[in-house]
């Protein structure tokens, strides 16, 4: 909804939990287990350079049955690189994290800091390839303290009703705080 607002398909109450910048060790296993913990599904948007680095965490977030898209090679902000930079940043983060999954991912990308340009927003869609927006920043790039984290989703969700929720799985507070959000949105019938 922040980018793209003609695009909204959730109704009141649902909620998709999106997690950035993984596979990372500690983090993504602590976000996984309270996942799995809730039986709830999320979105994965690892970066390539990462994936390369811990495949087999990659191959845990499938393994449960994660959708796992892609974040690019490197985590660059593309609006800032030359046309042809930017889409070999995609396609190499594409790559790097199917090999390193062993399988087909989603054709799911968002971009890093969530800097598009019109552009490559028709190069994904020639690929067949869906950019993920969000609706609900949590932060947790600058909130650090887990009970801090909670409160901010929660409020942000609550004003909004719905929406898609962008956290950060090599974050330790944001594997911290995911037990709770979970529980607080379990108790309030998202």
């Amino acid at each position: 909804m922040s980018q793209y607002r003609d695009y909204d398909f959730l109704q009141p109450g649902e909620v998709v939990l999106t997690f950035d910048d993984g596979p990372w060790p500690v983090s993504t296993p602590a976000v996984l287990a309270a996942l799995s913990a809730q039986c709830v599904q999320a979105v994965f948007f690892p970066i390539g350079k990462h994936s390369t680095w811990h495949p087999d965490i990659l191959k845990q977030v499938i393994a449960a049955g994660h959708s796992v898209g892609s974040h690019t090679w490197s985590h660059q902000n593309l609006g800032t690189k030359t046309p042809q930079e930017a889409r070999d940043e995609i396609e190499k983060g594409i790559s790097a994290v199917s090999m390193m999954a062993g399988t087909p991912i989603a054709p799911f990308f968002r971009f890093p800091q969530l800097r598009q340009t019109a552009d490559l927003k028709a190069y994904l869609a020639e690929r067949n390839i869906t950019a993920f927006s969000i609706d609900i920043d949590s932060e947790d790039f600058r909130i650090h303290k887990a009970d801090v984290l909670v409160t901010s989703v929660m409020t942000k969700l609550k004003k909004a009703g719905k929406g898609i929720i962008l956290m950060h799985d090599l974050h330790k507070w944001s594997a911290a705080a995911l037990p709770e959000i979970l529980a607080q949105l379990k108790a309030g019938g998202y």
